[in-house]
């Protein structure tokens, strides 16, 4: 589990445009986004994401290297992943359980 946060410039010649492309790329990847207008220029993005550690690296990477992004960084969470079932008859669903 990680979060990516990032500030860029809008106005940066189709900079918008190449981040939304990698984050379709990388689409299984995201759980949650959210965007904000931080002033005429910059916005701010913090994206939740969840997977594989390589995976998540590569597309955090690609975001923070990308020319126009003024700002960014990855935090990790480590987890442990379990399939779980409750009660009997009921499909199993994952657990992710942070390590400490």
């Amino acid at each position: 589990i990680a979060t990516l946060t990032y500030v860029y410039n809008h106005h940066e010649f189709e900079l918008a445009s190449r981040i939304t492309s990698t984050h379709h790329e990388h689409h299984d990847l995201t759980l949650a986004s959210t965007h904000v207008h931080l002033d005429h220029d910059n916005c701010l993005e913090v994206v939740i994401l969840r997977g594989a550690t390589k995976n998540v690296r590569k597309f955090a990477d690609a975001i923070i290297a990308s020319r126009g992004v003024r700002h960014g960084k990855v935090v990790m969470v480590p987890v442990e992943v379990r399939e779980e079932g409750h009660r009997p008859g009921h499909h199993p669903h994952t657990h992710h359980n942070p390590i400490t």
